[in-house]
């Protein structure tokens, strides 16, 4: 028996849900996932869709991948494999549109042959950390590089899913898939067309969000010397090479080099193994200085703490009256056997202390910036010796000697996936299984690595396409939106292009693709033209969805690194959905005309 048909009012009711859904993620600044997850939820409880339908997202491939790259991304940012290459290809950048074009190009150029969800995964954080270094707004960087990424991805058959999933219909229709370079010619002229679009419209329609008190207005004032390691990377560079010139808030003060003291640091003098750094800084950039492969704390005590350092935290305490080494000399207290940790900086009313760590004489109130194992808080946070025992968040020395590692299981995901010997899914999870395993990551941090906020919108997102579909609402809108263009082809691609473009922002990009692709083809069918350029536009439109967090999945990665908000993906993402879909209805029938000959 043929599938009974669908309540008139269900799909009217998916409407007014998918509309309040948008309008709630326009107008809510805050928690978007739980927007999303109340508009899956008001159609569960009527009926529309069914506790399956409603949850399958929790299960879809797509989510899955996502969460088991946020790990092995934050394994990479761990062991800081990623941090050396990216300083060394994106440099010091001049000027913001120069940051834009060194963050935008090599990810775009590799989205064509690597899956661009991975490469996204992977230079956020590390993006993240090179626009702190470099004193940018990284709300100005992290959405052009996305959107990079997904144009960058439609120069291959490989370049996103989208087009591997087209291939197969297309094979399915005519017995022969796509081409892996057939999309080429037009993917990199949208790809050239929309750098230009992102460097300059990025300038007005992006915005520059920076946390409210920037690192510079930290009032403590922190001391700390550094040595550069035999056989450090640093040895032979330059200040400004070895990147301690742009660190926000930190300032090289002097150099001992063999007991002569260089007081006048320029940025083009050379280091040298064995220097002694003399910083003065503000404790973020205390925090950024020791994860810098090649510098160690200067105080020895440091690597005679029990457990290897990867596994310590940078602790703050403020000294109490009732400590016992106040008015006594840290060197003298015997800190490090007392407590076991080790006095690193010492901030004194908001100013630096002027001489060596071990001749400074501790006095109530000091705060002292200590490196510490982890049970140093559980022992001493009750403690009145000290007052305001507090952790510094992401202050964990990176595991520089498992980079190779990291680096080598990253390696072997990409191959996997680019050969297709396996899944994305498989991949990705046996990606993340083995940075855990091999202790790249501990379980703990990978827990936290992943953005819980970014899976629950991927998986609600599902819920809400299902509905679309299950009630005739999305085919409706199709077969209305292209009966409306007539009998001229060129119409009716601009059509399908629009349609497709606005199932993806709502549903997922491969739904989308799915969705209309039968449509089109019968369309070419009927007009007794050539379906490629209508097979294109669909290809190009699901996967070009810039104007909603929901458009792809990669714009749900750096809605929260970025700090964005809805309405910014619309002024941004809005104009390059039209400058796309504008190209892609003029190009299309130029490289596969309707009436070959």
């Amino acid at each position: 028996m043929p599938p009974a048909p669908t309540p008139e009012w269900q799909a009217w009711l998916t409407a007014a849900v998918v509309l309040a859904t948008v309008v709630g993620l326009l107008v809510v600044q805050r928690a978007p996932d739980l927007v999303m997850i109340a508009g899956v939820v008001v159609l569960l409880a009527a009926g529309v869709i069914k506790p399956a339908e409603a949850l399958q997202g929790m299960s879809n491939e797509g989510m899955i991948t996502v969460a088991a790259l946020f790990v092995v991304a934050a394994a990479i940012e761990r062991t800081g494999a990623l941090a050396t290459v990216v300083d060394r290809l994106l440099g010091r950048p001049k000027s913001l549109a120069s940051a834009q074009f060194r963050t935008m190009v090599g990810p775009g150029i590799l989205s064509a042959f690597v899956n661009n969800t991975p490469v996204v995964a992977l230079m956020v954080p590390a993006i993240r950390d090179w626009a702190k270094k470099n004193r940018l707004a990284v709300s100005k960087l992290l959405m052009p590089m996305n959107d990079a990424v997904v144009l960058g991805g439609l120069c291959s058959l490989i370049g996103t899913s989208t087009n591997v999933v087209v291939s197969g219909l297309v094979a399915g229709k005519r017995g022969e898939p796509l081409g892996m370079f057939d999309i080429t010619w037009l993917g990199v002229p949208l790809f050239l067309v929309g750098m230009v679009y992102l460097v300059v419209a990025s300038r007005r329609l992006l915005p520059d969000r920076r946390p409210a008190v920037s690192t510079g207005d930290d009032p403590r004032q922190y001391t700390l010397e550094m040595i550069v390691d035999p056989g450090s990377p640093l040895a032979g560079r330059s200040i400004e090479e070895a990147g301690l010139r742009h660190l926000d808030g930190l300032f090289l003060m002097e150099i001992d080099r063999r007991g002569q003291v260089i007081a006048a640091v320029e940025p083009s003098m050379g280091l040298e193994a064995g220097d002694r750094l003399v910083f003065v800084g503000v404790l973020d950039s205390v925090v950024e200085l020791q994860k810098v492969r090649g510098l160690r704390p200067a105080s020895e005590q440091v690597f005679t703490l029990d457990g290897p350092r990867s596994e310590r935290v940078l602790v703050e305490a403020v000294v109490a009256p009732a400590c016992p080494f106040a008015g006594r000399t840290i060197r003298d207290s015997h800190f490090r056997s007392t407590y076991g940790a080790v006095v690193i900086a010492v901030a004194r009313d908001g100013e630096r202390v002027r001489m060596k760590i071990g001749d400074i004489t501790l006095q109530t109130g000091d705060t002292l910036l200590l490196e510490a194992g982890p049970a140093f808080l559980d022992r001493q946070r009750s403690n009145r010796h000290f007052y305001l025992v507090s952790e510094v968040r992401d202050s964990n020395p990176p595991r520089h000697e498992r980079a190779w590692i990291a680096g080598a299981i990253l390696a072997a995901m990409v191959l996997a996936v680019a050969t297709e010997a396996v899944p994305m899914v498989a991949a990705s999870l046996v990606a993340a299984c083995c940075v855990v395993a091999t202790r790249c990551i501990s379980s703990g941090e990978a827990r936290r690595a992943i953005e819980w906020e970014s899976l629950l919108l991927i998986a609600a997102s599902f819920g809400l396409a299902r509905a679309m579909e299950k009630t005739g609402l999305a085919a409706l809108v199709a077969d209305s939106t292209i009966s409306a263009a007539g009998d001229d082809p060129y119409l009716v691609l601009a059509a399908l292009y629009l349609v497709t473009m606005l199932f993806t922002e709502l549903m997922s990009n491969n739904a989308a693709a799915v969705l209309t692709f039968p449509i089109a083809w019968q369309t070419a069918a009927d007009l007794g033209v050539n379906p490629m350029p209508l097979v294109m536009a669909i290809t190009v439109a699901a996967s070009c969805g810039f104007a909603t967090p929901m458009g792809y999945q990669t714009n749900l990665m750096i809605y929260g690194p970025g700090g964005y908000k809805f309405t910014d993906y619309v002024r941004f993402g809005g104009p390059l959905n039209l400058l796309v879909m504008v190209l892609t209805v003029i190009l299309a029938p130029l490289i596969w005309p309707f009436h070959p000959r």
